[in-house]
C-alpha cells in the first residue's frame, strides 16, 4: 500500500483537482484508490451534515466506496483557517484524532491512498498537548511520500523552493512535483519559470497542467489524468 500526501505552494493551487486527476489515472490502471482530506474549512450544511465540495469531488474519483465522513472527518462551515474555526467553536485539532481517522481509511487496504493537505505545507492546527502543531506534523508522523503542486504565478519560484526544502528538512521524500496553471491568466514566461524549477527542485517533474477553459469538471480531470507521469507513484 502506498500513502501519498498532496501539498502545494499555497491555497487555491489546485490540490483537489490534481488529487482527483491522480486518482483517476491510478484507477484507470485497475488499482484501488482511497482518498483522505483530514481537514476542510468552507462547507455547506446538507441534511444536518457539513459537506465540503472538495471532499465530494474526491469521492467521485476514488473507488473504495468511502463515505464523505470518512474522506473528510474534520469539517468547518466557515472558509477560514481551520485552527481559527476550531477555536471559535472551542475545539482543538489533535494529531491523535487525525491518526484515528486515517486508520479507518487504511482499513480499506487500497493500493494507493492520496491524502490531500489544506493550504500550504506548514498549515497551523493550533496548540495541542502543550505545543503548536501543523498539518505537516501529521505527514511526518505517517512518513508519507509527498507530491508538491506548484501554483504557476509570480512568486512561485521562491514558494516552491522553500516548500520543497521544508519537506526534505522534515525528513520526507518528495517523489515529484507538478506545475499547475490554476488561474485563467497564464503566467508570463511560463516555460522559463518551469525550466528554472526543474533546475531548482531535485525531484521528478510529473506534469505541466494548463488552465482548462472549457469542458465539465470530469472532462478536465480526465484530460489532466492523461498528462501525469505515474512512474514515481507506481514505483514508490
Amino acid at each position: 500500500m502506498k500513502n501519498i500526501f498532496i501539498t502545494a505552494t499555497d491555497t487555491d493551487a489546485g490540490k483537489t483537482f490534481i488529487t482527483c486527476a491522480l486518482s483517476k489515472a491510478i484507477t484507470d490502471h485497475n488499482k484501488r484508490v482511497a482518498v483522505f482530506k483530514p481537514i476542510s474549512a468552507g462547507c455547506d450544511l446538507v441534511d444536518g451534515k457539513l459537506i465540503n465540495e472538495d471532499a465530494k469531488c474526491l469521492s467521485e474519483f476514488a473507488n473504495m466506496g468511502q463515505s464523505i465522513e470518512q474522506i473528510n472527518p474534520i469539517a468547518y462551515k466557515e472558509p477560514i483557517a481551520p485552527h481559527i474555526a476550531a477555536s471559535i467553536l472551542k475545539q482543538k485539532i489533535d494529531l491523535l484524532d487525525l491518526t484515528e481517522h486515517f486508520e479507518k481509511v487504511l482499513a480499506n487496504q487500497a493500493d494507493v491512498t492520496f491524502v490531500e493537505g489544506a493550504g500550504g505545507w506548514r498549515l497551523p492546527l493550533g496548540e495541542s498537548q502543550g505545543k503548536q502543531t501543523f498539518l505537516s506534523d501529521f505527514a511526518i508522523q505517517q512518513q508519507f511520500d509527498v507530491i508538491l503542486i506548484v501554483n504557476m504565478k509570480l512568486g512561485c519560484l521562491n514558494h516552491a523552493l522553500l516548500t520543497y526544502q521544508a519537506i526534505v528538512a522534515d525528513g520526507l521524500n518528495c517523489i515529484g512535483w507538478i506545475a499547475n496553471s490554476a488561474q485563467s491568466d497564464a503566467m508570463d514566461y511560463l516555460a522559463e519559470n518551469i525550466a528554472q524549477l526543474k533546475q531548482l527542485i531535485p525531484a521528478p517533474h510529473l506534469a505541466t497542467l494548463s488552465y482548462y477553459e472549457s469542458g465539465t469538471f470530469n472532462d478536465k480531470v480526465a484530460n489532466a489524468a492523461q498528462q501525469v507521469n505515474l512512474n514515481a507513484i507506481l514505483t514508490v
